[in-house]
């Protein structure tokens, strides 16, 4: 007579559950209230102190503007702007311009108008 022996049972490993990471979001400065805002910086070149910003609002030569994110704070006139190295005295809403800054600006940071 043969007997046969019973197979041992692997014990049972947990089951790792995926989890889904989360993308971090980029913090965006909040628009003050009181605040008139008329961009975005775009763009900043270092080398010439020059930034770029894309308008929601006109702007021309002349203003008042208010340059503010998170470690940005600054006034400036606007003494000129370019439109594709052109220089203009003021440009419409969409429009994306060149202006000499006096400090650094980065990306994401907002332009009030005063």
């Amino acid at each position: 007579m043969v007997i046969k022996k019973k197979k041992a049972k692997a014990a049972k490993k947990p089951v790792k559950k995926a989890v889904k990471k989360t993308a971090k979001k980029k913090s965006v400065p909040k628009a003050e209230s009181s605040l008139d805002v008329v961009g975005t910086v775009t763009h900043f070149f270092p080398h010439v102190s020059a930034g770029v910003i894309k308008l929601s609002k006109e702007l021309k030569v002349g203003d008042m503007i208010r340059l503010k994110g998170h470690t940005t704070d600054f006034k400036q006139p606007i003494d000129s702007m370019q439109i594709e190295h052109v220089p203009v005295t003021e440009a419409k809403k969409g429009a994306e311009i060149g202006i000499k800054v006096k400090d650094r600006v980065r990306i994401g940071d907002l332009v009030y108008k005063l």
